[in-house]
C-alpha cells in the first residue's frame, strides 16, 4: 500500500476539511490524512507532506518525508520556521494564481490611473470637479519583481497600453519592456515610474527595501501598490511621504501583521487603500491539480518538481 500523505496546516478545522476533500478528489489513488489524524506508524511512513503554514513541530514529527509541497506561492515563513535541515520544499506555481494576480495589478493600476481615490474624496466633500484624463500610454508602471507573477502582470499592463519597466535582483528578459538590476537599476525604476507595483519575494535583501530614501526617489505625485509582503515597505516612512504630499496614494494588500491591527494608522489614512490580503487568493481546485500532478510525476519517475533555493529564500 502507498504510504499516506500528511496534510499539515494551522487552518481552522472546517477549512482544512474542505482542502482535504479537494486534494483527495484530485488524487484518488493517494491516501491523504490530516496530521492530527495520523497514527504514530502513519507519521513514520509518510513520504510527502502537503503544508499550509504548518506548525514546525508537526513537520518534525514526520521523520520519513522526502519533500514538502506548499499550497502557497509565498514560502518565506515556511523557510524561516522549518530551518535549513528541513526536506526540499516545493512552492505552488499555478497559472490561475498568476492570472488572478495580473488581474489585480491591472485593476488597481486602473484605480490609480483614473484617480479614483481623488474622486472618492470629492464625493465626501460634495465636489463636482472633473479631472484631466491620463492615457495609459502617458504613464510608466515600474514592476519590482519579475518572477512568474511579475511577468504575468507585465503582460496585462502592456496589453492595456501602459509603459512598463521592471527591476529584480537578477537579470531577466521582458519583451516590450526594459529590465533593470542592481542598486542603480532600482534607483532608475523608482525615479522614473508614475506607479510602482511591488511583487518581490521577502528575503533578507528585500526586507525594508522600500524605505524613506528609496520611496523618496519616486516622482512627486507617484503612487505605490504593494501586493508582495508587508515587511518590504517601511510603513512609517510611507506615511511620512504621503503626509508631505510627495507621494499621492498607496494601495496595500499585505502587512507585517495580519489581520492588520485595528489601531494601525494605515486604516484611517486618507491616502491609503487597505485591502485584506485578497490580491491573489489561491484557487483550491487548480492548486490541488498542480499538487496532484507533481506528486504523480514523483511517484512515477522519482523526479522532484523545482524546489526553492534556501539561500535566496524562494
Amino acid at each position: 500500500m502507498t504510504p499516506p500523505i500528511a496534510f499539515v496546516t494551522r487552518m481552522p478545522g472546517d477549512e482544512e476539511k474542505q482542502w482535504l476533500n479537494v486534494l483527495q478528489q484530485s488524487m484518488p489513488a493517494e491516501h491523504i490524512l490530516s496530521f492530527r489524524d495520523l497514527t504514530q506508524e502513519e507519521r513514520r511512513l509518510a513520504e510527502i507532506a502537503i503544508v499550509a503554514n504548518p506548525d514546525p513541530c508537526d513537520v518534525a514529527a514526520l521523520p520519513g518525508i522526502s519533500w514538502i509541497h506548499s499550497l502557497w506561492a509565498g514560502v518565506e515563513r515556511l523557510v524561516a520556521e522549518l530551518g535549513a535541515a528541513a526536506p526540499p520544499i516545493v512552492r505552488l506555481i499555478d497559472p490561475e494564481l498568476s492570472r488572478v494576480m495580473a488581474e489585480a495589478v491591472l485593476a488597481w493600476t486602473y484605480y490609480l490611473q483614473r484617480e479614483m481615490p481623488a474622486y472618492r474624496k470629492q464625493q465626501v466633500d460634495c465636489r463636482w470637479e472633473p479631472r484631466s484624463y491620463r492615457h495609459p500610454g502617458e504613464m510608466t508602471v515600474g514592476l519590482l519583481g519579475l518572477g512568474v507573477l511579475g511577468k504575468a502582470a507585465a503582460g496585462r499592463l502592456m496589453d492595456a497600453g501602459f509603459q512598463v519597466q521592471s527591476w529584480s535582483g537578477s537579470a531577466a528578459t521582458l519583451p516590450g519592456a526594459v529590465h533593470f538590476t542592481g542598486e542603480d537599476g532600482l534607483n532608475t525604476v523608482l525615479s522614473t515610474s508614475d506607479i510602482i507595483v511591488c511583487l518581490l519575494p521577502l528575503t533578507t535583501e528585500t526586507r525594508g527595501l522600500l524605505n524613506k530614501h528609496r520611496l523618496g526617489l519616486m516622482p512627486n505625485g507617484a503612487s505605490l501598490i504593494n501586493f508582495a509582503r508587508g515587511a518590504i515597505v517601511d510603513a512609517d516612512d510611507l506615511i511620512e511621504l504621503l503626509n508631505s504630499r510627495h507621494l499621492d496614494h498607496a494601495v496595500l494588500d499585505v502587512f507585517t501583521q495580519e489581520p492588520l491591527d485595528e489601531n494601525s494608522p494605515l486604516w484611517r489614512h486618507p491616502d491609503i487603500t487597505v485591502l485584506p490580503h485578497i490580491s491573489a487568493p489561491t484557487n483550491a481546485v487548480t492548486a490541488a491539480k498542480i499538487v496532484a500532478q507533481n506528486i504523480e510525476t514523483w511517484r512515477r519517475t522519482g523526479k522532484l518538481p523545482v524546489t526553492i533555493d534556501r539561500k535566496r529564500g524562494y
